[in-house]
């Protein structure tokens, strides 16, 4: 059966049940005029289920790792259910996403589970998940720019990832970029991304939060867009991890799915991926969903012991995990309402425990990121707790290339992380240039082993 037949439309919508009023792609908005609610992309369903899900299942696997473009992208291999009337030669891709799904066995079978995979979204151009959305927002805004629509830059506030994606896609479809940083609270290696891609980097004297606000009032002059996940195109490209973890599932759904949150624009997209292949018969049944936080910016944690009743913004203190130190998540709702439908949970993790757990999961031959670390510390909790029982599979998303962690990585073996596991360290060893000192020190530790 061919697709190129059938029509496939996409528009916003306001996510307040009392209002739905919607928007179409090309307009210059991020929250309902009416009420003031966050947007997100609407699919027509209907005309989605005239191709019958296994017809679905077949052409995502045809495309999967294709050469040919756009399919090369793991987004753009599932353009109909992502931005089905964008014309081709405006998509910017850099081959995003198609990640391999580690399968952490040795782990699992140590923590009694059955499965346990880690999807492993950093590796990628600019190495984080950030390139899954940005390849679609950027691609509408060029778009939306050979259409006629005025648009000088895109703009973003950062703590390190999202600054990088954008300037990255942003340089190569020659749209100027604009990235507003907390000051001295992003990694070098991150810092330096936005800025070799010559976007507008600028230090605040703020945290995040702070940062967003600005950003947020700066794109209220329409020529200049929001790149935010606020800007419900993002999410459109960050569903799509869902399907991929459950086509290198064989189309099998995990148990649970574990999720590190800060500003929660992830949780809510692949709750939206997984929902949207339910709803189109690709899947039978939902995962259970673990958010992570770090303790030190978990606002979300205590709303969930309140049972959600309420949330208050928080202040987030500095943490390890510095991509999710945010107090004032703007995805909040969308992700209470996600967590809800998937019988989902929320935990977190102390510094200790996520530099604890991104160490352990690296002896299974991983190489973790502090946010990966709040993940694994969550599940490795919620397993003690008896939330997460034996013999079930878990799928972990690790968010981005622990690469771009070098300092947090060495901080740990070095003994500069308070607190930590000490036998979880691993020091470099001096050695004399002779066999018989190699000797030497291999003898004492290989016994240990």
């Amino acid at each position: 059966m061919s697709l190129t037949k059938y029509q496939f439309r996409a528009q916003f919508r306001c996510t307040n049940d009392s209002c739905r009023k919607t928007y179409p792609l090309h307009q210059v908005i991020y929250s309902c005029s009416s009420c003031g609610e966050l947007l997100n992309v609407e699919h027509d369903l209907d005309s989605l289920k005239k191709i019958p899900a296994e017809e679905w299942k077949s052409t995502f696997e045809s495309r999967f790792r294709s050469s040919q473009f756009p399919n090369a992208s793991g987004v753009w291999g599932k353009k109909e259910w992502v931005l089905p009337e964008i014309k081709e030669e405006n998509i910017i891709t850099s081959g995003e996403g198609t990640t391999h799904l580690y399968d952490a066995s040795r782990f699992a079978k140590d923590l009694g589970l059955k499965s346990l995979h880690v999807k492993q979204c950093g590796v990628s151009h600019t190495g984080s998940f950030k390139d899954l959305g940005m390849t679609v927002l950027v691609s509408q805004v060029n778009q939306m720019i050979a259409d006629g629509v005025p648009i000088k830059a895109v703009a973003c506030a950062s703590t390190g990832d999202t600054s990088a994606a954008l300037a990255s896609y942003a340089a190569k479809a020659g749209i100027p970029a604009i990235i507003l940083l907390p000051a001295n609270k992003v990694s070098t290696a991150q810092l330096i991304q936005p800025v070799s891609n010559g976007a507008i980097v600028l230090a605040l004297e703020t945290d995040f939060d702070g940062c967003m606000a600005v950003v947020k009032e700066l794109t209220q002059e329409k020529s200049i867009y929001l790149a935010n996940s606020m800007n419900s195109l993002r999410i459109e490209g960050q569903k799509s991890i869902s399907v991929e973890i459950t086509q290198q599932l064989g189309w099998k759904v995990p148990d649970w799915v574990v999720i590190p949150g800060g500003n929660l624009g992830n949780v809510s997209a692949l709750g939206m991926g997984f929902e949207m292949m339910q709803e189109l018969g690709l899947i039978d049944k939902l995962p259970r969903i673990l958010l992570a936080q770090a303790k030190n910016a978990s606002p979300l944690y205590e709303s969930y012991k309140k049972g959600f009743a309420e949330f208050s913004p928080v202040t987030a203190e500095k943490t390890l995990a510095s991509a999710i130190q945010i107090g004032d998540p703007v995805s909040v709702k969308k992700a209470i309402r996600v967590l809800k439908k998937f019988n989902g949970i929320v935990e977190v993790a102390t510094e200790e425990e996520l530099a604890n757990a991104a160490a352990k999961g690296d002896l299974y031959g991983l190489y973790n990121d502090p946010h990966t670390g709040v993940a694994l510390a969550a599940l490795l909790k919620s397993i003690q707790s008896g939330e997460v029982k034996q013999g079930e599979s878990v799928v972990v998303i690790s968010t981005a290339n622990g690469l771009k962690f070098t300092e947090f990585k060495l901080a740990f073996h070095e003994g500069k992380i308070p607190k930590v596991d000490e036998s979880l360290k691993n020091v470099i060893l001096p050695c004399k240039p002779t066999l018989s000192g190699v000797m030497e020190i291999l003898g004492k530790h290989l016994k240990k082993t």
